[in-house]
């Protein structure tokens, strides 16, 4: 079983086509069983955020895996096969690995360096491990890849320029200040509420959280007065008066439709004192806010289309290299415990077929030799074993060495062939129900 990866993201398609293949929380669910139901893939895990969906496998087969799985995601986000193919990329073995940890140092990230990232892959990983589709090897690779991100932040520089996808888009609007500023946040989620408590630590003069759960909108708001924060929660119905009295908006919700119209902008733009000009951020996606509301006077949007846009080299070179370099040494590892780990159980079943010679023997000898004390039967015993382990000790040790080698998956199968091992004993060391199943794993 090797790891692979298809997927699509801000780097490999356009907005357009990611907001429309986004991924509703059910859906990644229904994703994942289905993932699993399919023949190349034992484990699955689905990473969906503001601006990639990627669909991990542990797979038998390249070719029928990345098929299956293009057609999972095409299904499931109602983009056609067709029209999504172009977009996607594909990454297997140790690019699958290489891939994962880049994105988890923040270095595939629309801002290079935002530590988000993070989450949303403990997140993918929680979900996986809910609905049992993460296995050993997707729960070794995540949790490692987690491991790896937090080791780039806290062994290089990535972090002084890797800002947070709230702290970069607040940073596009003219001026760049928000202190002073009255606030209206539009959701409750974890985006939303790392925009309240950026804004908050900003120094804008008051957080207003909408929610369509209003204790959910109420908890984040309660959290930011703990903090000293001015904030309030209201409803969804309050929304259009909370922007009349709004300089900046920031929207994140998982909503499929527009939560903010161009028109309710514009009256609220019109309706306030002065026509003082409002800033909005819609960090969500599919976007929650009207593009038209880009034409609109008086009203500054910036949306993840302009923020890809806007995102360039803004991390120093020297960081990257050394985050780089950090990934390179992990992938290795990764690799060399994975092709280390897959000979473990034909070693075991080797060790466990020679404990059942053994015992078979020693039988064998009560038989011939009735008039043995238990001393002596306990020592022959003892002696018996003995010479097993030292006979075997050597090659299993080597076997291990050079299994975690590139190349060295067959040394697994050339053991099975020299000791004539059962495949189904084999198998049934990772998953014991399978020495109950007709045919070898």
């Amino acid at each position: 079983m090797s790891v692979l990866v298809v997927g699509l993201s801000h780097r490999s398609a356009p907005v357009s086509v990611l907001e429309r293949a986004a991924l509703a929380e059910d859906v990644r669910g229904t994703l994942l069983r289905e993932a699993l139901a399919a023949e190349p893939a034992a484990e699955a895990v689905v990473l969906s955020t503001c601006n990639r969906i990627e669909l991990y496998a542990d797979v038998d087969k390249f070719h029928a895996g990345v098929a299956e799985l293009s057609t999972l995601l095409s299904r499931h986000s109602g983009v056609s096969l067709e029209e999504l193919t172009p977009h996607l990329y594909v990454h297997y073995e140790d690019r699958a690995v290489h891939h994962l940890l880049s994105v988890a140092c923040g270095l595939d990230s629309m801002v290079v360096g935002e530590g988000q990232i993070l989450g949303q892959i403990k997140d993918a990983l929680a979900l996986g491990q809910r609905l049992h589709t993460a296995g050993r090897v997707l729960n070794d690779l995540f949790q490692q890849a987690l491991r790896v991100g937090k080791r780039a932040h806290s062994e290089t520089g990535i972090d002084r320029a890797g800002q947070s996808l709230v702290t970069f888009g607040l940073s596009q609007f003219p001026g760049g200040a928000v202190a002073g500023l009255r606030a209206l946040v539009v959701g409750a989620g974890s985006m939303s509420s790392l925009a309240a408590a950026t804004l908050a630590r900003s120094g804008v003069a008051s957080v207003t959280i909408a929610n369509r759960t209003a204790e959910r909108a109420e908890r984040l708001a309660g959290l930011l007065r703990e903090q000293g924060a001015s904030a309030r929660a209201i409803t969804m119905a309050e929304v259009p008066a909370a922007l009349a009295e709004a300089e900046i908006v920031v929207s994140c919700t998982g909503a499929t439709g527009l939560v903010l119209t161009a028109d309710q902008l514009k009256a609220a733009v019109h309706g306030r004192a002065g026509g003082a000009p409002l800033a909005v951020l819609d960090l969500a996606m599919p976007r929650d806010i009207d593009a038209a509301a880009h034409h609109l006077d008086g009203v500054s949007l910036v949306d993840i289309e302009s923020l890809a846009a806007a995102s360039a080299d803004a991390p120093m070179a020297a960081d990257v290299d050394q985050v780089r370099a950090i990934i390179a040494e992990e992938v290795a590892a990764f690799g060399a415990a994975q092709r280390a780990a897959r000979i473990t159980p034909t070693v075991v079943a080797l060790r466990a077929m020679a404990a059942d010679v053994v015992a078979g023997e020693l039988a064998r000898l009560d038989g011939r030799l009735p008039g043995l004390d238990d001393k002596q039967r306990a020592e022959i015993g003892q002696t018996v074993r003995r010479v097993v382990d030292k006979l075997l000790h050597a090659p299993t040790v080597r076997v291990k060495q050079l299994a975690g080698e590139p190349g060295g998956a067959g040394y697994a199968e050339a053991l099975r062939e020299l000791f004539d091992l059962d495949p189904q004993a084999v198998a049934a060391v990772s998953d014991p129900s399978a020495s109950g199943r007709g045919g070898p794993a």
